[in-house]
């Protein structure tokens, strides 16, 4: 669903039917954080999902203040695989164990 800065998100959710106005932040419901509209721009969970659909994947978000602007919020994004049970220090790649390329390149002399 698109989420208010316009990118597609796999954890927000907006129920609008019949003048309904219920938005939210499953992600953020999940780890027991406060959403509001504007953490939506600065997420880094739509770039995540848009590069990297792998299933074991699953992602764990918070709220964080930066130290060079203390009213400002953002939201921290750490990943974990669970097939190769391990942390994902990169959340766009993956592991880099989940899927591996299709074929290899040879050099044939």
């Amino acid at each position: 669903m698109k989420t208010p800065a316009g990118n597609e998100c796999p954890y927000f959710y907006g129920d609008y039917f019949r003048g309904r106005n219920v938005e939210e932040c499953r992600l953020l419901k999940a780890a027991g954080e406060n959403w509001t509209r504007d953490l939506c721009g600065t997420c880094p969970v739509p770039e995540i999902s848009r590069a990297n659909a792998c299933e074991f994947m699953q992602l764990r978000a918070k709220v964080t203040r930066p130290l060079s602007a203390a009213f400002l919020r953002r939201v921290q994004v750490q990943a974990y695989c669970e097939k190769s049970h391990k942390k994902v220090n990169e959340p766009q790649i993956g592991c880099g164990e989940c899927h591996s390329l299709p074929f290899k390149f040879e050099i044939k002399s």
